[in-house]
């Protein structure tokens, strides 16, 4: 990163950013071997959570790595190696780093910015979002997990509904305006 091209008010916002670029980066690798963990189990279900929460964080690290290109950066980050364990321990977890991103890094990262626009701002919010909704999702995986019959809800194949613009996952498509993004939601990326 040339600090050269990067105005001092933005260094702090742009250090954020590339924490969240790598934390983004890492959690769609990590999620992504969870995934073909659940699959390998038979646990359909609780592999298309994982794919679709992976392909949130990538829409995250995504709109970050933009962020980053703007302030004069780039976008780097080093995927650490993955520990894949049962799908329980994975969905456990997934829930844990998904609690430190929206109880700590992301509001402190909101408290810290300083850019001299709103762009940061508005993707961090999507980011803190969208990280509560996946962490909804996930708790309710953990729940399901009890009973792992053919037709228990984490071994039938359900499809996700994943928002390109901001990362929003759900269940079901959603009403016209995305809650997170206030944008048009007709483009539902559809995870299964």
């Amino acid at each position: 990163m040339s600090v050269c091209q990067i105005a001092p008010e933005n260094e702090v916002t742009l250090k954020n950013l590339m924490t969240a670029y790598e934390s983004e980066s890492n959690a769609h690798a990590i999620y992504t071997a969870y995934a073909g963990k659940a699959d390998s189990d038979g646990l359909h279900g609780a592999a298309g959570l994982f794919r679709a929460t992976a392909r949130s964080e990538q829409i995250q690290a995504s709109n970050n790595g933009r962020l980053i290109r703007q302030l004069g950066g780039d976008p780097e980050a080093q995927i650490q190696p993955v520990e894949v364990k049962t799908t329980l321990e994975n969905l456990t977890a997934a829930l844990v780093n998904g609690a430190y991103e929206i109880d700590s890094m992301y509001p402190r990262f909101l408290a810290q910015n300083r850019s001299a626009d709103n762009s940061a701002a508005q993707t961090l919010t999507w980011a803190l979002e969208a990280g509560r909704t996946n962490a909804r999702l996930l708790s309710e995986g953990i729940g399901q997990m009890g009973d792992v019959s053919a037709d228990s809800p984490a071994c039938t194949p359900v499809d996700f509904f994943v928002r390109p613009v901001c990362g929003y996952v759900s269940k079901t498509p959603e009403p016209a305006r995305c809650w997170i993004c206030n944008r048009l939601c007709s483009t539902f990326e559809t995870i299964q």
